[in-house]
């Protein structure tokens, strides 16, 4: 149901980000760092440490093609998991959790995690098209296991990094498996993901995919990061399950204004350019509500 050109280009290879540590100097950050855009913490059920979900107002940027010094009235953004967190603001820390990263990372994996790439019948790697970006094999119970202990750090970096949540990204390639992987896999990998987080502090944000919906707090997921959920009218599905708690990406204006007139007071909204370039770069867009 949904396109791959939902999730935007611009995130870091993997293997330049493992070399460096993930942190981007950032690792001596404290974890309660100041943040007005934020509630109370309150206690998550998949996890042992307190989490504060986002303000259903907080206005949103999508910063991930590259960190800048967010726009006025700006209070909350999500960023590349390389990227310091914006001092002051909600900050959600982006996590490709489910693909690898095209390029050199994809022979990082091949290298050393071989068998927890998905490949098909004829031995070769399961890729998302559309990204050049191989599917990582959630199949069974120690395949997922195994890829925890991987993400998993990836995930505490972001707590040490001082980010307040996390957004797992490409909790859809079940759809893109040529019918390897299901939704209960990637329910399965997302809950322990989320486990992950929250033992850290950190929230847990859907990423797209309407089907999980139903299975929102098993899996322990706090709030949406969305893409075009006017264009593909989701909006309400994800308002009623989130209780407004949902930063909705439009990519298109004429879906962005439909977005502001129908869900506008309900839901933060934002439009973005679809390469979510940064505020220097030709082609950069940035509207809200």
């Amino acid at each position: 149901m949904f396109s791959p050109l939902r999730r935007p280009a611009g995130t870091c290879a993997l293997l330049l980000v493992l070399l460096a540590g993930c942190s981007s100097g950032t690792s001596g950050l404290p974890k309660e760092h100041p943040s007005s855009a934020g509630q109370g913490r309150s206690t998550a059920g998949t996890g042992t440490a307190d989490v504060r979900p986002p303000r259903a107002d907080a206005v949103f940027d999508y910063q991930l093609g590259g960190a800048y010094a967010p726009p006025a009235g700006v209070r909350a953004v999500s960023r590349d998991r390389a990227a310091k967190p914006a001092t002051g603001l909600y900050n959600v820390c982006y996590v490709n959790a489910f693909q690898a990263q095209p390029g050199d990372a994809v022979d990082w994996w091949h290298h050393r995690h071989p068998g927890l790439l998905l490949r098909g019948a004829d031995g070769q790697p399961v890729i998302d098209g559309e990204w050049e970006e191989p599917l990582l094999d959630i199949s069974t119970d120690d395949k997922r296991e195994a890829l925890l202990g991987i993400v998993g750090p990836w995930i505490d970096r972001c707590a040490d990094a001082g980010f307040d949540a996390v957004e797992p990204d490409n909790l859809d390639s079940y759809e893109r498996s040529d019918g390897l992987l299901t939704a209960d896999d990637a329910a399965a990998f997302a809950g322990l993901l989320a486990r992950r987080a929250h033992q850290r502090g950190l929230a847990v944000a859907q990423k797209n995919t309407t089907e999980l919906l139903g299975q929102r707090r098993l899996i322990g997921f706090d709030f949406a990061v969305v893409e075009e959920c006017a264009r593909y009218q989701e909006c309400p599905d994800f308002a009623s399950a989130y209780d407004g708690r949902v930063f909705d990406i439009e990519y298109e204006e004429q879906d962005f204004t439909a977005a502001c007139r129908s869900w506008g007071e309900e839901l933060s909204i934002t439009l973005r350019d679809r390469e979510v370039r940064p505020v220097d770069a030709d082609g950069h867009v940035h509207e809200h509500c």
